[in-house]
């Protein structure tokens, strides 16, 4: 089964917002066994759409499309996929009702424009969206697939979870591909490529590894085709274990899972405590560290100390570490994670402080120079950090070199084992 996805927007075309649609959608399909050929974004117009359609039907068995199927006059999609099919338009009395009984449930009336949402292509097999008003539509011809859907993500999704990825299996039946994917921090492509080249070189030709790198993070994804799933698996579990034993102190997770969210059950396996000091990022690592569901139970809190005054009226900071080493410094998230322990009660303390840039730097201490420091009452660890003069690049790394270092730092000191 081969696909193609086209977005439509001139918001896509004008970066005003960024296509996510179609990489959860070619994530998705490919996990079916569905083979992504192309992705088009295409502006809010017939031409933009039939070029993008009549390119895509000639290169793949589906073709995938979102937006443009709203209430307003600029959503055309649904006219001028019934102009490409040569179909005429009919009102469609279920999608009517659904959209009264929404508006009745909050109390509003629907206008005019939602009852003409409810036209569509006479051989559309409508598809029930109960997350909009919006209904995707599937349509068939000459062993060919087209399935339009809205362009609002959680509407999206939801329509090909529970109606479109169902439906397309039915129907192509393709080869099942088997996806594992280890996820690293701490080191970069190139070094964990080395690392790992022998496992690399020895898988056959069915099995693929892909490196996928991010901000201070590699994502290794073993991909397998064949006809037997159940036996995919087995071989891509053999295999993570073999890279497993080549680099297990890079590895925090796998599949989707997050760097906070692993080092949040890593805190509440070992029933510990963190809490942040920050300064250059601004609270950031806080709020990675806090986004993760059920936080609460081991997330105490964080400072955010830019000024000196803060820094010693919060953090306990010395007067004179600051006067002789500056506010970037060793000695300076030290004190700082050192008194984030007493003001915040937490069993481990990170402090950040740095110059993110793009001005501020000297020759000592140039633009992208950040100290971290780690702490327990028992222990304290310090990390210097030499980044570039982007300021959010060099925030977004150093909150990943703090996850990171919360990491090691409670797989040396508080092992599992100890806490039985």
């Amino acid at each position: 089964m081969t696909i193609s996805i086209i977005t439509i927007g001139d918001e896509i075309l004008i970066g005003q917002i960024i296509d996510t649609n179609s990489a959860w959608m070619a994530q998705e399909l490919n996990g079916v066994g569905a083979s992504i050929q192309a992705i088009y974004s295409v502006s809010d117009t017939r031409e933009g759409i039939i070029d993008a359609l009549k390119q895509a039907i000639t290169q793949t068995d589906v073709v995938l499309l979102t937006g443009g199927l709203g209430p307003t006059k600029d959503d055309i999609t649904k006219k001028t996929i019934a102009e490409y099919l040569d179909t005429g338009m009919v009102f469609h009395e279920e999608t009517w009702e659904r959209i009264q009984g929404l508006f009745n449930r909050l109390k509003r009336k629907p206008l005019p424009a939602h009852r003409d949402q409810c036209y569509m292509p006479e051989a559309a097999t409508v598809l029930l969206n109960k997350k909009g008003t919006a209904p995707g539509m599937w349509f068939e011809k000459d062993g060919k697939v087209i399935v339009s859907m809205p362009g609002v993500p959680h509407e999206m999704k939801y329509l090909m979870e529970y109606e479109v990825l169902p439906k397309l299996i039915q129907t192509f039946q393709g080869k099942p591909i088997v996806h594992k994917t280890i996820l690293t921090v701490g080191e970069g492509e190139s070094r964990i490529a080395n690392k790992i080249e022998a496992v690399a070189k020895g898988l056959p030709e069915y099995i693929k590894l892909a490196f996928l790198p991010g901000l201070g993070k590699v994502r290794l994804r073993l991909s397998a085709t064949g006809e037997d799933a159940v036996q995919l698996e087995r071989e891509l579990d053999q295999h993570v274990r073999s890279i497993e034993q080549i680099i297990p102190e890079f590895i925090y997770g796998y599949g989707d899972n997050t760097l906070e969210s692993a080092i949040g059950q890593m805190l509440r396996d070992r029933q510990l405590t963190v809490g942040t000091a920050e300064s250059c990022t601004g609270g950031l690592l806080a709020h990675q560290i806090s986004s993760v569901p059920g936080a609460s139970g081991y997330f105490e809190g964080s400072i955010v100390a830019y000024s000196y005054d803060l820094k010693k009226k919060l953090l306990g900071v010395q007067s004179d570490t600051l006067i002789d080493h500056g506010a970037v410094s060793e000695k300076t998230v030290i004190e700082m994670a050192q008194g984030a322990l007493l003001t915040l009660g937490a069993d481990i303390t990170v402090s950040i402080s740095g110059i993110a840039g793009p001005g501020g730097g000297t020759i000592d201490k140039p633009v992208g120079t950040v100290w971290l420091a780690i702490a327990s009452k028992e222990h304290t660890k310090t990390l210097k950090l030499q980044l570039g003069k982007d300021r959010q690049r060099n925030i977004d790394y150093t909150c990943v070199a703090g996850l990171n270092m919360i990491r090691l730092f409670i797989n040396k000191h508080y092992p599992i084992e100890v806490i039985a």
